[in-house]
């Protein structure tokens, strides 16, 4: 049995009917500042996407960027699924409408993924610590305010420590083969990862006429 948290902006309304039919602990709240300061602590959390996806995009990812792992349900209508995308930050969606089994197995999947990736889930290169189940990163222990892209151009360059790639790569592998901006997008979020790094900007190197890499600090094992 779950505990399953529903966050709604109609708290009166039945976000997820078959829920009711499970055999998991529901407990439905207000989708607001202060409801969520006394939320009770939970396995999963709904939110409820029904009739405000401006909102609810807004809601999951203030949950997804506050350093909680708890994985979040995205519920909506077969309408609402052309707008989600991975700048949500959520685990699975669900359609509201959606039947005991169908609900009781996306429940049980996103709980096995999160069981299974909670060990697995924290990138470390010279200094820089990436959680990707809280969508946090630090360096040297100090908390980095990163927005969704530099978070996930941080943690590719993070992965491929001392590979250099072109601009366009970076385009292909973190923005994605549709987006349509051009290179100078990833000039952009570099300047800014580096101002944000601080003390440690030189991560981020340049190859002339080429793109970028991440440095590999020759002491790394011993900051870590």
């Amino acid at each position: 049995m779950a505990h399953i948290l529903v966050l709604t902006p109609t708290p009166s309304a039945e976000v997820l009917p078959a829920l009711s039919l499970l055999a998991h602990q529901v407990h439905q709240i207000p989708s607001d500042a202060s409801a969520l300061a006394h939320a009770p602590a939970c396995d999963v959390v709904v939110v409820d996407a029904r009739h405000d996806l401006a909102g609810a995009r807004s809601l999951c990812r203030l949950l997804t960027s506050a350093g909680d792992a708890t994985p979040v349900i995205l519920a909506l209508t077969e309408g609402g699924l052309a707008a989600v995308n991975g700048e949500w930050g959520v685990a699975d969606v669900i359609l509201a409408g959606a039947g005991p089994a169908e609900t009781d197995a996306r429940l049980r999947l996103v709980l096995d993924r999160t069981s299974h990736d909670s060990g697995q889930t924290k990138i470390q290169a010279s200094g820089v610590t990436i959680d990707e189940a809280s969508y946090s990163a630090k360096v040297h222990g100090r908390a980095l305010d990163l927005t969704f892209k530099e978070f996930e151009l941080l943690k590719f360059f993070a992965t491929n420590p001392a590979r250099v790639f072109t601009r366009e790569q970076l385009l292909s592998e973190v923005w994605g083969y549709d987006y349509f901006g051009g290179t100078r997008t990833v000039d952009v979020h570099v300047r800014r990862l580096r101002a944000k790094l601080g003390e440690s900007e030189s991560l981020i190197g340049t190859v002339r006429n080429v793109g970028y890499r991440f440095n590999v600090l020759e002491d790394e094992d011993g900051e870590e």
